[in-house]
């Protein structure tokens, strides 16, 4: 079953974020855009890259009012750990969301049981708490913030302006389609 338009679901957990240690629910996920990105775990070699690369894009998602948050199955502790010894991991600002009970990859349907590990899963979640847009890469396949961002730019557009669609390579500020009967076989 595809998880497009289901709400999110329960779960209960511990972040770190800019030095502290705070508890979350689905709750703070709602009433914003957010993005939940799963990495399989901390100190590793295409994790860091990833979450340094959103890191540097962080502000730019701030701008359109996204949160962002990342969740591996390490505790909230290793998240703080790797975030005091890593240059690049120093540098993210976002919350990392702790999933050491496996509850939260097992929500987005990522848990890799057998490993104890989440796949690579980029979720974006629109301020009612429902899911807009799935992502999920092989292990060893890296994502770019960039494009996230290009998508979030179109699902809040999308969400803004119903009756709209954003085709294929969509950016902001350029031309939408409106669907309808007129538009059929000429695109």
């Amino acid at each position: 079953m595809s998880l497009i338009n289901t709400e999110i679901k329960p779960f209960q957990a511990t972040a770190y974020q800019n030095g502290q240690f705070f508890d979350m629910t689905e709750a703070d996920l709602k009433g914003k855009w957010s993005v939940v990105f799963f990495y399989p775990a901390d100190f590793t070699f295409v994790c860091p890259t990833e979450l340094e690369d959103l890191a540097d894009q962080y502000e730019e998602f701030q701008k359109l009012g996204v949160e962002i948050y990342s969740v591996s199955t390490d505790t909230h502790f290793t998240h703080k750990a790797w975030h005091d010894t890593s240059d690049a991991i120093g540098k993210i600002q976002y919350a990392m969301i702790g999933d050491p009970t496996w509850t939260i990859a097992k929500n987005f349907d990522v848990l890799i049981e057998a490993e104890g590990l989440a796949d690579r899963g980029t979720f974006v979640i629109d301020p009612d708490g429902k899911i807009q847009i799935v992502e999920i890469n092989a292990g060893g396949i890296g994502r770019d913030a960039q494009e996230l961002l290009r998508k979030v730019k179109a699902a809040v557009y999308v969400h803004n302006h119903p009756g709209e669609v954003c085709p294929a390579k969509w950016k902001e500020g350029d031309a939408t389609l409106a669907p309808s009967i007129d538009l059929v076989g000429k695109i």
